[in-house]
């Protein structure tokens, strides 16, 4: 597995980076699975790819700095403040069950569960398979593409298929501004719904995350 070191971009250049990924993995027919680990600068709203903006308050958004961009994957709006986005292309045929969108997920979301277990977090995949619709933040709607960790979400991931090809990627909460997503997406951040590294084990360092996967063989 090819594996692309940690970087700090903003959320126009990491999009386009993930598309050329899948794109340049289709085009050279690319056997070799890719992960990819990153953040953002400056904070940055991501939605998915059909969602509708018209909860967001751009002056509001543009006075902190914050960018929005559209994903190609599905599903909710992510803040990326404090946390880490991995993600992961390969071609269906790599994975036991790749044309299995949940049994994919779980496959691929077994290098996630395997990197933290070395920091003594236990993640379990999936979480409740229905969706409250009425939320706009990705992470307080449960699917069953959620690693929790007792019971509360961390990581929250997405796809999208191409050419028989995978593009997964999540966000992994190291951290967040529970006043600053209220003022964003207009609703109560249920903190019995979600959990970071950092309630998790606050002795746990945001380089410890970088480095976790740093030190994993991708072989």
């Amino acid at each position: 597995m090819k594996f692309y070191p940690y970087q700090i971009l903003s959320g126009a250049k990491n999009m386009e980076i993930d598309a050329e990924i899948l794109n340049s993995s289709i085009e050279n027919e690319e056997k070799e699975s890719i992960f990819r680990l990153y953040g953002w600068k400056p904070k940055c709203i991501s939605l998915g790819r059909n969602q509708k903006d018209n909860f967001l308050d751009y002056e509001f958004l543009q006075s902190r700095n914050i960018d929005v961009v559209r994903r190609l994957t599905g599903g909710r709006a992510l803040l990326h403040d404090m946390e880490l986005t991995y993600s992961f292309v390969c071609p269906q045929e790599n994975l036991e069950h790749g044309a299995n969108v949940v049994q994919s997920y779980m496959e691929i979301s077994q290098i996630l569960i395997n990197a933290f277990k070395k920091l003594g977090i236990d993640l379990v995949f999936g979480g409740q398979s229905s969706v409250h619709t009425k939320f706009d933040y990705c992470m307080l709607v449960s699917t069953g593409a959620d690693l929790t960790y007792k019971g509360k979400k961390l990581i929250g991931s997405a796809q999208c298929r191409k050419s028989g090809y995978i593009l997964q990627h999540g966000s992994i909460l190291y951290d967040y501004d529970r006043k600053l997503l209220e003022e964003i997406f207009h609703e109560k951040v249920d903190t019995s719904s979600i959990t970071s590294i950092r309630e998790i084990n606050p002795d746990i360092r945001f380089e410890d995350i970088i480095d976790l996967f740093t030190s994993i063989s991708f072989d």
